[in-house]
């Protein structure tokens, strides 16, 4: 099988080692990196110093850049692409992907910002690929995963989620292995929406910590927000159950807990008294709730579905709301039945 990786991020890069140290002789490994500098550097020290310090790359994964088109040598000879690029990325991926018979799939998580002169509001990867490729065969891979550790080959579990069978199958042959299993799923709409609303939540467990506001308040910003996600997510035509597995339940806990979590970094550094831009510029990645909570919120709205969690992450971001007042505006809401 051939794979080729489309960014050279962290998570890019980590699906790229994976799929390359499974042992077939038979399987090639492409990651594509957008700069010419830091993929010459990555073939000369055989790492991704910038994004995975410390992590070999495998001998026999390859390391390229450049142009990408239809007549792209690495390209026309996968058996599937994945693009690594962040949720503004996508469309660009896509378009040069146009007219491409192989499977192919996304691995960011978010809402992509609204274009000028687009009447639509925050689309998912799915609503992209449907302006822009629309025959395209593709999906997309996510679930609780920390880049560092599915490169160390530490036990993770995803989901290929796709209405194309040929794309959940693609994806299960590339990345199954001893120490990352991968399960599929044709609710391609409910696995997205928890893996970008999860980061928008995870802001908010951040300041809840950063607060030092206790185990009992991040646990109800869990499971109210998982209700939240829910909600949006069966507005959209996704099924409730979706929820409740790994792109639900168990990306919004690891990235509302785990301290690899970028989202949940932010909500601390706010929460310090850190500006939104210096918490971000701190992190050196891109923490994808940041970028998507707004739009996220807009279609939520459009759709009359209430994310009061989500709402304050917003006010929170944008500087209309302090972080204890972001608080205090939860908690001081009218009580209601527990329900979604």
């Amino acid at each position: 099988m051939n794979v080729v990786v489309l960014g050279a991020g962290a998570w890019g890069t980590a699906l790229a080692i994976s799929a390359a140290q499974q042992g077939d002789a038979a399987r090639q490994v492409t990651l594509w990196a957008r700069d010419e500098q830091q993929a010459a550097n990555m073939r000369a020290l055989r790492e991704n110093r910038r994004y995975l310090p410390g992590v070999a790359l495998p001998p026999l994964m390859a390391v390229e850049s450049g142009p990408l088109d239809s007549t792209t040598k690495f390209l026309s000879r996968a058996d599937l692409v994945v693009i690594g690029t962040p949720m503004s990325g996508l469309r660009g991926m896509l378009q040069a992907l146009v007219g491409h018979a192989v499977p192919v799939a996304w691995l960011c998580k978010g809402f992509e910002a609204p274009r000028e002169g687009d009447s639509q509001t925050g689309l998912l990867g799915h609503e992209v690929r449907a302006q822009v490729a629309p025959d395209l065969k593709a999906g997309v891979l996510s679930g609780p995963s920390f880049a560092q550790e599915v490169a160390r080959g530490q036990p993770t579990a995803l989901v290929a989620a796709s209405e194309h069978a040929s794309v959940r199958d693609a994806l299960v042959t590339a990345f199954h292995s001893p120490t990352l299993r991968v399960y599929a799923n044709d609710d391609i709409v409910g696995v997205e929406v928890g893996g970008a609303v999860k980061n928008v939540l995870a802001i908010a467990t951040g300041l809840c910590d950063g607060l030092n506001l206790g185990l009992n308040a991040r646990a109800a910003l869990i499971t109210r927000g998982l209700a939240e996600m829910t909600r949006l997510g069966m507005a959209l035509g996704a099924r409730a159950e979706t929820f409740m597995g790994l792109s639900g339940l168990g990306d919004l806990v690891l990235t509302a807990t785990g301290d690899l979590s970028r989202n949940r970094k932010v909500g601390q550094l706010l929460a310090q008294g850190f500006t939104l831009q210096q918490a971000v510029d701190s992190l050196g990645h891109v923490a994808e709730g940041v970028y998507s909570a707004r739009t996220a919120v807009q279609r939520a709205r459009g759709l009359g579905v209430d994310m009061p969690i989500g709402e304050a992450v917003v006010a929170l971001l944008e500087g209309r709301l302090q972080p204890a007042r972001a608080v205090a505006a939860l908690m001081g809401r009218d009580p209601k039945e527990e329900a979604l």
